[in-house]
């Protein structure tokens, strides 16, 4: 259930505030403050989705109380209301973190709108952060090959700019890490990364997916929804598996990226974005324009640095290291004592075909780990690795 928190010193627009936001939504919980002071008070005990602040109060005004929030709660999301003469007021909150703000007397769709999209949003970027916690634990590059050490050098030099990427390679072989590296290792890494598999997602939605969609855009659009590149503002965006796209929804990423804007699917509203976008893809882009699959005009705005992630079998002596770093990770993850590999177990597995790449190689020492002895030996790598 969202919780929203009005703090506005007139009782009469507090009333109407309320009542809007109640017969719009029944399921949401709306709390009220009479000043900033006691805004504050609220804010520091209860955790809410969305706070409407005016600007002009007594005791401690709109832009203290941004600050303060900014300060005990960063997370929390401010939608400033201004009257006539706090205009250019409102504008600086923005600067200063507010997500948007509303004039007075509150417009009815406006107001609405504001508060569906913070909410969507807010939504996305707790998303995110669940994500970003799993993959500070549980992303690292594992390797000192020539061509993993090379991969780390160019992250090194890319990371902070804000030069777009495309990430090529087999599948299973780590795009998606070297992506995560690239944001943590940013300007950008206290802002949302957002990740969109474009093979996972219908073709028909895609569009709505990345750019979000107005209220009776199509039939299941029941309400305006944010898309990943409006929750991506501020931060990174990858897109996985672009080479699947739809030409259709390449087009609108060509537009984003030549004027950072976008727009809804059923609006002609343009909304600024300020992303950076990392490609990933294992298909060979070049034959895929020239088969017209693949925009040409799209591919050069993508590739202005080029990252290629080498296959396993490119990098066979990498693989004692990871044998190791799985076995430990998938030891903890089964809460069983951590299993080591006899040198003759581990010559072995460097010596196989691993067309599945890293992904498969986790596969098997896992196998390996729940079926083999207490030290993996040789036998049980050709009893158990089914290659």
């Amino acid at each position: 259930m969202p919780k929203i928190l009005i703090i506005e010193d007139e009782a009469a627009i507090r009333r109407v505030l309320v009542k809007i936001l109640s017969e719009e939504n029944d399921s949401y919980q709306v709390d009220e403050a009479e000043d900033g002071l006691a805004g504050v008070e609220k804010i520091k005990n209860e955790d809410y989705d969305l706070v409407l602040c005016d600007i002009k109060m007594p005791k401690m005004d709109g832009v203290e109380v941004l600050e303060a929030v900014k300060k005990i709660k960063p997370e929390t999301t401010m939608v400033m209301i201004s009257g006539h003469g706090d205009l250019d007021t409102a504008i600086e909150t923005m600067r200063l973190g507010a997500f948007d703000y509303i004039s007075k007397p509150p417009d009815l769709n406006r107001l609405l709108n504001t508060v569906r999209i913070a909410l969507d949003r807010k939504e996305l970027v707790v998303e995110n952060k669940m994500l970003k916690k799993k993959v500070s634990k549980n992303y690292e590059m594992i390797g000192d090959s020539e061509g993993i050490s090379r991969i780390k050098d160019m992250i090194d030099k890319v990371a902070p700019t804000d030069a777009r990427v495309l990430i090529t390679g087999p599948n299973g072989t780590g795009k998606e890490l070297v992506a995560h590296w690239l944001h943590q290792k940013s300007e950008r890494s206290s802002g949302p990364m957002i990740e969109v598999n474009c093979a996972a997602i219908p073709s028909e939605l895609i569009e709505s997916e990345l750019f979000g969609h107005v209220k009776g855009a199509f039939t299941s659009a029941a309400k305006d929804r944010a898309g990943k590149f409006e929750a991506a503002n501020g931060g990174t965006i990858f897109l996985d598996e672009i080479g699947d796209m739809s030409l259709s929804a390449q087009a609108k990423v060509l537009r984003a990226l030549q004027e950072s804007r976008i727009q809804r699917v059923g609006s002609d509203k343009d909304i600024k974005v300020n992303v950076r976008v990392v490609a990933a893809t294992n298909k060979n882009l070049k034959k895929e324009i020239e088969e017209g699959n693949f925009r040409e005009d799209l591919f050069h705005r993508l590739a202005v640095i080029l990252i290629e992630v080498p296959p396993l079998n490119d990098r066979r002596e990498d693989i004692p290291l990871l044998i190791n770093y799985f076995s430990k990770k998938i030891s903890g993850e089964h809460g069983t004592a951590v299993k080591s590999f006899s040198d003759k177990a581990i010559k072995l597995l460097q010596n196989y075909d691993w067309t599945g790449n890293i992904r498969e190689l986790r596969n098997v020492i896992e196998r390996l780990i729940i079926l083999g002895g207490t030290e993996v030996s040789e036998s049980d790598v050709k009893a158990f690795a089914s290659k």
